[in-house]
Protein backbone atom coordinates (compact mmCIF):
# COMPACT_ATOMS: atom_id res chain seq x y z
CA UNK A 1 0.00 0.00 0.00
CA UNK A 2 1.44 3.54 -1.29
CA UNK A 3 1.80 5.88 2.17
CA UNK A 4 -0.62 8.93 1.97
CA UNK A 5 0.33 12.29 2.25
CA UNK A 6 -1.00 13.61 5.10
CA UNK A 7 -0.02 17.34 4.39
CA UNK A 8 -2.19 17.37 1.50
CA UNK A 9 -4.78 16.15 3.05
CA UNK A 10 -4.60 18.49 5.81
CA UNK A 11 -4.40 21.21 3.05
CA UNK A 12 -7.94 20.10 1.60
CA UNK A 13 -9.58 19.91 5.05
CA UNK A 14 -8.92 23.08 5.60
CA UNK A 15 -9.94 24.77 1.89
CA UNK A 16 -12.94 22.78 2.60
CA UNK A 17 -13.18 24.22 5.81
CA UNK A 18 -12.34 28.14 4.36
CA UNK A 19 -15.18 27.49 1.46
CA UNK A 20 -17.90 26.12 3.81
CA UNK A 21 -16.94 28.89 6.16
CA UNK A 22 -18.09 31.71 3.78
CA UNK A 23 -21.57 30.10 2.54
CA UNK A 24 -23.04 32.45 5.03
CA UNK A 25 -25.47 34.19 3.65
CA UNK A 26 -23.84 37.21 2.96
CA UNK A 27 -26.82 39.17 1.17
CA UNK A 28 -28.36 39.05 4.41
CA UNK A 29 -24.79 40.42 5.92
CA UNK A 30 -24.85 43.23 2.96
CA UNK A 31 -28.41 44.23 2.33
CA UNK A 32 -27.16 47.73 0.77
CA UNK A 33 -25.40 46.34 -2.00
CA UNK A 34 -27.92 44.04 -2.85
CA UNK A 35 -30.36 47.54 -2.79
CA UNK A 36 -27.90 49.12 -5.38
CA UNK A 37 -27.98 46.41 -7.45
CA UNK A 38 -31.44 45.97 -7.55
CA UNK A 39 -31.61 49.72 -8.36
CA UNK A 40 -28.46 49.80 -11.15
CA UNK A 41 -30.39 46.52 -12.86
CA UNK A 42 -33.90 48.39 -13.08
CA UNK A 43 -32.39 51.08 -14.37
CA UNK A 44 -30.51 49.24 -17.11
CA UNK A 45 -33.62 46.96 -17.57
CA UNK A 46 -35.35 50.83 -18.35
CA UNK A 47 -33.21 52.37 -20.34
CA UNK A 48 -33.15 49.28 -22.70
CA UNK A 49 -36.27 49.15 -23.23
CA UNK A 50 -36.86 52.67 -23.69
CA UNK A 51 -34.30 52.54 -26.66
CA UNK A 52 -35.49 49.68 -27.69
CA UNK A 53 -38.88 51.30 -28.07
CA UNK A 54 -37.75 54.38 -29.86
CA UNK A 55 -35.72 52.14 -32.57
CA UNK A 56 -38.99 49.95 -33.32
CA UNK A 57 -41.21 53.25 -33.69
CA UNK A 58 -38.03 54.85 -36.09
CA UNK A 59 -38.78 51.48 -37.78
CA UNK A 60 -42.18 51.98 -38.34
CA UNK A 61 -42.24 55.74 -38.73
CA UNK A 62 -39.87 55.17 -41.65
CA UNK A 63 -41.83 52.12 -43.39
CA UNK A 64 -45.18 54.02 -43.09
Amino acid sequence: MAALDMSLVARSETAIHQLVKRRKNWAAREPGVIVVFCIVGAIAILLTALFVQKKLAARRAAKA
